[in-house]
């Protein structure tokens, strides 16, 4: 069953969705050098933070979007002092509960009159913030190591929220679960999220696991050195299709574990899960105009995704095959809220006629050369169809199916 988009916000490091997707449109790479660590023992120089403006300014503008709104009238949504102890202290949470609000605001969903349940993904939860406090001394409660108390700094009136785990396909599976609980009646309203931060955790194992040091991310190029960590948190409100303005229809989410390999991603697990979200949202390979692939930048990822991709559209006419794009060369790999990222790109892309390209690809690898992927400039087109690749260690992979709505 579809569901719709009804309100939507997220922060990456360029930024709200809109400043993100004109870095898009641009081919702007957000890398910078890294603030967290340090580089010489982490072997990372760089990433794609959030630094203090850009915060300052998501914050302001979902305040004022939330001020703007009819639900900010009672105590349903509110945006006070940030979320956290302290504005030296790197929690996700803090960008999750203003992506929470921002979208409740769009969406006007009120959680004090209306069933409205929470699903965030995540790959990391807080540990950048425990990171801080066992070597920094940085003052931390136990209880924000979850993110019930975020959101509920922000929507008190929510009925339940939920944390899924669930490494890079985190927010895709939140994504999933949210329609079923629409579709089962279990809620008037659904908000999926996706968050995490830079930790020195992943940053080690990414130094440690790297044969060279990148300084940005780009992916399917041949000469691409691996992948580099963004941040940040993205939130959507789900409703039942109506007569309410929406942003996007999701038709349906494929989701798989396959258990391969601690990290190495398997073509038949891949392709498994794409073939799933096809089935779930009613489509053939053909209707699909648009993909945003998940597109780290690793020796493993890309060949193995360009690998399944040309396989599940192998019976496309290639004047029908969908243009493929990508977005971590412009925010880097964002964990639990990729997927996510990933999904409002593609509904923004739809609603603008313009597909951006890769950020950071040239030459494209062999295993991607029979794909439609858009290098150097912006592709304009108005895809109605777009399929949306997350995939995380362990073979737990996500794949949505989202639809346009005319405006």
């Amino acid at each position: 069953m579809p569901v719709a988009i009804t309100g939507s916000s997220m922060v990456s490091c360029h930024g709200d969705l809109d400043a993100t997707f004109d870095a898009l449109l641009a081919g702007r790479s957000g890398a910078s050098p890294l603030r967290a660590g340090d580089p010489a023992k982490l072997n990372v120089t760089h990433g794609y933070g959030i630094d203090d403006a850009t915060e300052r300014a998501y914050r302001d503008a979902v305040a004022e979007a939330v001020s703007a709104s009819g639900v900010a009238g009672g105590a349903a949504v509110t945006v006070g002092a940030p979320y956290g102890v302290g504005e030296d202290v790197r929690l996700s949470g803090r960008w999750l509960a203003q992506a929470v609000a921002g979208a409740l605001a769009e969406s006007g969903v009120d959680p004090d009159t209306s069933r409205v349940a929470v699903i965030v993904g995540t790959g990391l939860r807080e540990l950048r913030a425990v990171e801080q406090w066992h070597g920094d001394d940085a003052a931390l409660r136990l209880a924000q190591t979850h993110f019930d108390e975020a959101v509920r700094s922000v929507a008190p009136g929510v009925t339940e929220v939920h944390t899924l785990a669930n490494a890079c396909a985190a927010s895709g599976y939140a994504l999933a679960l949210a329609a079923d609980l629409l579709e089962l009646g279990e809620a008037d309203a659904v908000v999926a999220a996706g968050c995490d931060t830079l930790t020195e955790s992943m940053l080690t194992m990414i130094g440690r696991v790297g044969t060279t040091t990148a300084e940005t991310v780009r992916p399917f190029d041949t000469d691409r050195d691996g992948v580099l960590l963004g941040e940040g948190a993205a939130a959507v409100v789900l409703e039942l299709p109506s007569d309410k303005p929406a942003f996007g229809l999701v038709r349906g989410v494929g989701i798989g574990c396959d258990a391969f390999h601690e990290t190495a991603p398997d073509p038949g697990g891949v392709l498994a899960t794409m073939r799933e979200a096809h089935q779930r949202a009613g489509i053939e390979p053909g209707e699909v105009d648009l993909v945003v692939a998940h597109g780290t930048s690793t020796a493993l990822n890309d060949p193995t995704e360009a690998t399944a991709l040309t396989e599940l559209f192998a019976d496309v006419a290639p004047a029908d095959a969908p243009a493929v794009t990508g977005i971590k060369g412009a925010i880097g790999h964002t964990s639990g809220g990729a997927a996510l990222m990933s999904v409002l790109v593609a509904c923004q892309a739809m609603r603008q006629g313009t597909v951006p390209p890769v950020t950071g690809l040239r030459t494209a690898i062999p295993e991607a050369e029979k794909l439609a992927l858009v290098i150097g400039e912006p592709l304009a087109a108005r895809p109605r169809i777009a399929q949306i690749n997350a995939f995380g260690f362990g073979g737990v992979n996500a794949v949505t199916i989202v639809e346009a709505v005319d405006a």
